[in-house]
């Protein structure tokens, strides 16, 4: 029934002008087409299409049919596999270019990885016929297909492991391989272009505005590949993977760029050279992701890349000022699986021990601006991870307050309108808060020497009872309310009425002591460690012990008032 009508079809539309069609025969035509390439009559069809009596219809219909066709291509299962590419073949030489990229890139898009690999490798070659026969006017429809393509490659999943990159198991290498053969052309182009130019003068220089957009989808292109997959892959050095297509490919969007008039010094220093005022700052910034700058300058003096095209003659200081902005962006999302290499855990406490032994007031004070700036580097995974482990191995109560401060601001930054993140809410943060909300020694903990601690716990529960409503509940505290009670709330009541009691004493005895001896003499004597300190007169220690009831009060306020605020809660 449908090679009849497509039969039918065909003959009825032989000899008639293109814009005889009727929307029905377009209809009939692809309905009918398909049916019969799924069906299996496809000799019946390749026979049709290439009657030479049927070659107008063909070129203005028969772009219809590349679905069927493609997806019989990827899967390579038909027993009219080979009739099926001849028609796919005989299709992108007589169909309009414009009509072929459509219905192309249409069929690229897969979701699944393994189908995303076989739909490029079918698909680029024919996509690069059908742009060349474009002529001079491709440059928009260029840049739409690489974006199609790249979006496409970003499906892929990463080869980590030498051994992965030579087995290709994702396929990955395969593309990029095929995406530099693809662009190939096109890059030629635009380098036979630049060098014709520089014999004319500017008045005269060849291909004009469509060389120059041209030039520019190239560059987008490789901008955009800097940042994906360049910026996240694992390149392996020579010594480790002799043959690396992944390096290859980098290599080769080096030498694109040197190709099509991007040099690559001027690329890499382009955080010095931007601030020049020139005209066009907005769009600098978008032709040149910082991201893809980042990723080049990685690519050229980490790796190695493209070395011999770059100058010797710039001082390792203007060198490393240069690259002073790229380094910070590439820092600044520190993955969590970068906890496991020892160094970003050593430099840390090595922070640690700056900031609470050195003698200097200055080195402790850039100790701790460095220990946050560290902070910062990472994403919210591994700061959620880095802080779990600083609780467990700081053993300061002035680091672990701070380090509470800044679990605080990290859930106040996932409570604000459209930042939520899962590292800092409900689930995951119920056993960061247990650890913070907790007493190191019970009831008998040291209030003063855990302080620190102590003062940022209160004030970290004071902030969760009041900033997260019980309807809504995104931090689990509520829920989790009942254990910290148990297991903070009423052991820190208990210790501190005990250390009241305790103080309250000593201040009583200390007071009737000096009653009873001459004003001005000693009577404390203080020793840490094996040395003892000078005595203490007894003004000072009813000073010290004044100090420490007034501590006790700052505590007990902050205490009173969450328990206010949590009975609150209770009576709604």
């Amino acid at each position: 029934m449908a090679l009849e009508q497509f039969s039918d079809v065909v003959q009825r539309c032989q000899g008639l002008p293109d814009d005889s069609y009727t929307s029905e025969d377009h209809n009939i035509f692809t309905v009918a087409g398909r049916s019969c390439i799924e069906k299996g009559d496809s000799v019946q069809v390749l026979s049709i299409v290439l009657d030479e009596k049927n070659q107008d219809i063909v070129r203005c219909m028969g772009w219809n049919l590349l679905p069927p066709l493609i997806q019989i291509l990827i899967k390579k299962e038909d027993k009219n596999l080979s009739q099926c590419l001849a028609i796919f073949n005989h299709l992108l030489e007589r169909c309009q270019p414009k009509e072929l990229l459509i219905g192309l890139l249409e069929q690229l898009e897969q979701d699944d990885p393994d189908t995303v690999a076989e739909s490029l490798h079918l698909l680029l070659n024919p996509l690069q016929k059908v742009l060349l026969r474009l002529g001079s006017r491709k440059a928009s429809s260029l840049g739409m297909t690489l974006s199609s393509v790249l979006d496409q490659v970003a499906k892929l999943p990463l080869p980590y492991t030498k051994e992965q990159e030579e087995d290709d198991v994702f396929s990955l290498c395969r593309c990029c391989t095929n995406l530099i053969t693809f662009i190939r052309p096109f890059v030629q182009e635009v380098k036979q272009n630049l060098q014709n130019s520089e014999e004319l003068s500017e008045g005269k220089r060849m291909g004009g505005q469509n060389m120059d957009e041209l030039r520019t989808e190239l560059l987008k292109f490789c901008m955009k590949t800097l940042g994906h997959p360049l910026l996240e892959v694992q390149l392996k050095d020579p010594d480790t993977l002799v043959e690396s297509p992944l390096r290859t490919f980098s290599t080769e969007i080096l030498n694109t760029l040197s190709a099509i008039g991007e040099p690559l010094p001027s690329l890499v220093y382009q955080p010095l050279l931007k601030r020049k005022q020139v005209p066009g700052f907005l769009e600098e910034e978008v032709r040149y992701p910082k991201e893809s700058l980042a990723s080049l300058a990685h690519l050229v003096f980490v790796h190695h890349l493209a070395a011999d095209t770059f100058p010797s003659v710039f001082s390792p200081v203007f060198c490393l000022r240069c690259n002073m902005e790229h380094i910070c962006l590439l820092l600044s999302s520190l993955p969590a699986d970068l906890l496991e290499i020892k160094t970003f855990l050593t430099v840390p406490q090595n922070l640690v021990k700056v900031m609470t032994i050195c003698s200097r007031h200055d080195l402790r004070t850039r100790g701790l601006k460095v220990f946050q700036m560290s902070i910062d580097k990472f994403n919210t995974e591994a700061k959620h991870t880095f802080f779990q482990y600083m609780l467990k191995t700081s053993k300061h109560s002035g680091v672990e307050g701070y380090i509470i401060k800044n679990i605080k601001n990290q859930i106040d930054t996932a409570l604000q309108p459209g930042n939520s993140n899962t590292w800092f809410e409900g689930v995951h943060l119920l056993p960061l808060l247990r650890k913070v909300l907790s007493l190191p020694d019970g009831p008998e903990t040291d209030l003063l020497e855990y302080l620190d601690r102590v003062m940022e716990s209160l004030n970290l529960l004071r902030y969760l009872v009041i900033r997260d409503k019980v309807t809504e509940n995104q931090t689990g505290i509520w829920t989790e309310l009942y254990k910290i009670e148990d297991s903070f709330l009423k052991p820190l009541r208990v210790g501190l009425n005990m250390s009241r009691a305790h103080y309250e004493r000593e201040l009583h005895n200390t007071m009737e002591t000096k009653k009873s001896k001459a004003k001005g003499q000693s009577v404390l004597s203080v020793s840490v460690g094996d040395e003892t300190l000078p005595n203490v007169t007894s003004e000072s220690q009813i000073q010290a012990l004044h100090s420490a009831l007034h501590t006790f009060d700052m505590i007990e306020s902050v205490l009173v008032r969450i328990e206010e605020l949590i009975e609150v809660r209770d009576n709604l």
